[in-house]
């Protein structure tokens, strides 16, 4: 119990100081000045369809984006497989691959692997601004590794290191960032859920590498020096998140209605309000639907509104589950599901998701 009532403190403190750090950082004059933005990104299915409002109730693998905490829910071993087509008419995508373990008494170790690509771009110089044949082709990636624990049937707590890499040609930055959550579940059937997460907290990355190096002329003199331009280095967009939900329970449990809520402080951009509503009918098939809402400070161009980001807010997605082998004696079900997550945009169509999971 002493283990269970220092971790409850630990929330107490972290929800009394971290909001009030986090405001002060977000102020005016930092606000579009992170990078990094591919970590702000979805690329899971189930959570997405409903705006990433899971902080308490997220569950496995696709509860990393909010909460690592969630991992620690897992009882087995799980995969999951996910592809995102960013803005639909573009010729972005995001793979993700997600593998997590049950260690026993030892907790849940996972590894995440997220890759957006952007296809091939034709290679021009100051010198040559036409297009000269070559091509190169920018790669975004994190990789993470997680690990969480229930501590109880009540207390889950989990943290997540990232590796983080951008690269454009001949230049490349890399960095590392921290997440870290705690899941608080109570009720007679465990319909009350609490959660706290910090993202993306770490050091400051920057851009290396020859490509910020030219070749120019000494003045007054007849040869040339490599001049190396040194890259401004910009911090991770690190956020804290507190969640809540509640599940309703019909018909002896074999319809669930969970209503949940998400505020997101935000260090590098305004505060996100996040509500969202999942029906499940006997964990076999599942509709959701979440809205997320940003105030605005600059006139979108596209709108002629008050926004700060390109998405209008509203997200729908749903899951269809299958047992591929019944559970027997000791041995676990293994089921198979397949999701799918749609996000609206402002431009170019929206952002489609699917994932395909197995759990073992």
């Amino acid at each position: 119990m002493n283990k269970i009532h220092k971790i409850i403190s630990l929330v107490i403190l972290l929800t009394i100081l971290l909001p009030n750090m986090t405001i002060k950082a977000g102020n005016d004059d930092r606000r579009g000045t992170a990078g990094a933005g591919e970590l702000l990104i979805n690329p899971w299915a189930r959570s997405a369809g409903w705006s990433s409002v899971n902080t308490a109730n997220g569950t496995g693998l696709d509860a990393l984006f909010t909460n690592a905490a969630g991992l620690g829910h897992t009882t087995g071993t799980e995969f999951y497989f996910n592809y995102s087509h960013f803005l639909n008419n573009s010729d972005i995508g995001i793979l993700s691959a997600g593998l997590a373990q049950n260690l026993g008494d030892y907790g849940v170790l996972g590894l995440t692997v997220n890759s957006m690509s952007f296809g091939s771009i034709d290679r021009t110089t100051v010198y040559s601004p036409e297009p000269t044949g070559g091509s190169f082709k920018p790669t975004l990636m994190n990789i993470g590794v997680t690990f969480a624990k229930a501590f109880s049937s009540s207390i889950y707590a989990g943290v997540t290191l990232k590796v983080i890499n951008e690269g454009i040609d001949n230049v490349n930055a890399t960095g590392v960032g921290f997440d870290a959550g705690i899941q608080y579940v109570t009720g007679a059937d465990y319909e009350i859920k609490f959660g706290i997460s910090l993202k993306n907290w770490g050091p400051s990355m920057s851009f290396s590498g020859d490509g910020l190096a030219t070749m120019a002329q000494v003045q007054d003199a007849d040869f040339n020096m490599t001049l190396e331009q040194r890259s401004l280095s910009w911090e991770l967009p690190s956020s804290l998140n507190i969640g809540a939900s509640y599940d309703f329970l019909f018909a002896e449990k074999e319809h669930r209605l969970t209503i949940a809520g998400n505020y997101e402080s935000m260090a590098f951009a305004k505060d996100l309000y996040t509500a969202g509503a999942e029906y499940a009918f006997k964990n076999l098939f599942m509709v959701r639907c979440g809205y997320t809402y940003q105030g605005g400070g600059t006139k979108d161009i596209y709108t002629n509104t008050d926004k700060t980001n390109f998405t209008n807010g509203f997200t729908a997605g749903a899951t269809v589950n299958a047992t591929i082998v019944k559970a027997k004696g000791d041995k676990r079900s293994k089921d198979l599901s397949i999701d799918y997550a749609y996000r609206t945009t402002v431009i170019m169509g929206g952002i489609h998701t699917v994932g395909v999971r197995l759990t073992l």
